[in-house]
């Protein structure tokens, strides 16, 4: 895995628990929830692409 992708793992991470915490603390519980969620839609977004590459090369090794 790419370190950038990591930080921007990470970047992603510390942007969605600071609106998290911004919205509880606001009295808006169902807007933190849904700020949770896009977050890891976005994360997985990110991610779906290496997980894939990883399986092109795991059936390459093995001659799948």
């Amino acid at each position: 895995m790419e370190v950038d992708l990591i930080f921007k793992i990470a970047a992603v991470g510390i942007i969605v628990a600071v609106l998290n915490q911004l919205l509880i603390r606001s009295g808006r519980e169902e807007q933190a929830m849904m700020t949770t969620i896009a977050g890891l839609c976005v994360v997985l977004m990110m991610i779906i692409g290496e997980i894939s590459r990883l399986f092109t090369t795991v059936k390459e090794v093995f001659g799948l």
